[in-house]
């Protein structure tokens, strides 16, 4: 897997929000995954271009009824950025090497259009340059959310590029 320790499970992939994620996409009964669809189902298209504080509720109800939250805007994104960075290099992704041990091997594609890579880069590089700004920094120390800024602009550039 391409993205594997260059970002994924460095800062990017491995909170709660991203093994919601992970059963958000393995709930979906598609393999190709439209990145805007994603957004709208579960909540994240409220934020407009603002991802510094989450607007509530994030979520999902999943296939059994179970509601599934997600807790901060900017941990999901950076997330679907980088399986959308996997899709584009790879093709697709398989569930179960996100998420290894409560996931079923199951390969999807996020599909983007040119305007949610847009909206992706200028996301990414607002919270690359201003990362203290972000509700994230609720939970994360003051170092390590730095470097998980400096991991999305490299993320941002390889992925916009």
């Amino acid at each position: 897997m391409y993205i594997e320790n260059k970002y994924w499970n460095n800062y990017i992939g491995d909170t709660d929000d991203s093994l919601n994620l992970i059963a958000f996409l393995e709930d979906q009964a598609g393999d190709n995954i439209s990145f805007s669809e994603i957004l709208k189902q579960i909540g994240l298209h409220k934020q407009g271009e603002n991802f510094r504080k989450t607007v509530s509720p994030l979520g999902f109800t999943n296939s059994i009824g179970i509601y599934v939250d997600f807790h901060f805007a900017i941990d999901v994104l950076t997330d679907l950025a980088a399986i959308l960075l996997e899709c584009k290099v790879s093709g697709d992704v398989d569930l179960h090497e996100l998420e290894p041990f409560d996931t079923a091997s199951h390969r999807i594609k996020i599909i983007a259009a040119p305007e949610d890579y847009e909206l992706l880069d200028r996301v990414l590089s607002d919270f690359s340059s201003n990362p203290l700004a972000y509700d994230i920094c609720e939970l994360v120390p003051q170092e390590d959310i730095l470097e998980m800024a400096e991991i999305c602009e490299s993320l941002r550039q390889e992925l916009i590029s």
